[in-house]
């Protein structure tokens, strides 16, 4: 890690917070531990070796542990004391980004593969009861091979599957990828995209009805932007 050669703490502190990568896998840890496969769905621009060097600075350092599965089966990373206190400091972080960066997505920003990552961590398979239920997401601006996904939820665990299950789904979703992470980072209330057909459910009722609680939006989806008054009172550059 970079040192900025001061005793200070909040340079000793930020030695650590600031380098590349670490407030995500922070931001993802804060959830629970995961393995190393999950923790670079949340950071697929980081290769395997920079997410490794990363864990590793992160476990010298006091702020997570890694603990080795049985046969074999990987690793798992979780939070040390030290480590948890710095989740405030990332909540606080996400709130001041809702409120004041751009709500605009850019191209470079419209990542699927994280979105989707998201949508498993975050749903509410409960919400079916008992029942198995196959979630068929179809995105309809993506090419062919990333249209159609699939979650299958089953004994309160929600699995993305990369390929159609063993039968039919029980519940249809479309929608736009863009759509779909405006709603999840609460730039659009879900009940305004489901009124506007920007999402459409294909099912019986109770299961379209039960898709509301299964998708689970950000943490800070309630956090609304700066409003333009707000917005013009920041100091320009």
């Amino acid at each position: 890690m970079r040192s900025y050669n001061q005793f200070c703490p909040i340079a000793k502190a930020a030695e650590i917070f600031c380098e590349r990568w670490t407030a995500l896998i922070l931001r993802d840890l804060a959830d629970g531990p995961l393995r190393f496969s999950e923790l670079q769905r949340g950071v697929p621009l980081a290769s395997p070796t920079l997410l490794s060097r990363r864990l590793r600075e992160l476990e010298a350092e006091g702020i997570l542990t890694r603990r080795s599965l049985p046969a074999g089966r990987g690793a798992l990373y979780q939070l040390t004391n030290a480590g948890k206190e710095f989740v405030p400091i990332i909540m606080a972080l996400g709130v001041w980004g809702q409120r004041w960066t751009r709500r605009e997505l850019a191209r470079n920003e419209i990542d699927l593969g994280l979105m989707l990552w998201e949508l498993e961590r975050g749903a509410h398979p409960e919400c079916f009861g008992r029942r198995r239920t196959i979630i068929e997401l179809e995105l309809t601006d993506q090419p062919k091979n990333k249209r159609h996904w699939w979650f299958l939820n089953e004994n309160g665990r929600c699995e993305l599957c990369l390929r159609r299950p063993d039968r039919e789904s029980d519940l249809y979703v479309q929608v736009s990828l863009v759509d779909l992470i405006r709603v999840w980072r609460g730039d659009v209330a879900l009940s305004a995209a489901l009124a506007a057909g920007r999402i459409k459910l294909h099912g019986s009722s109770a299961l379209r009805k039960a898709f509301r609680q299964w998708i689970g939006l950000a943490a800070l989806a309630h956090v609304k932007p700066a409003s333009a008054r707000e917005a013009g009172q920041r100091p320009q550059c």
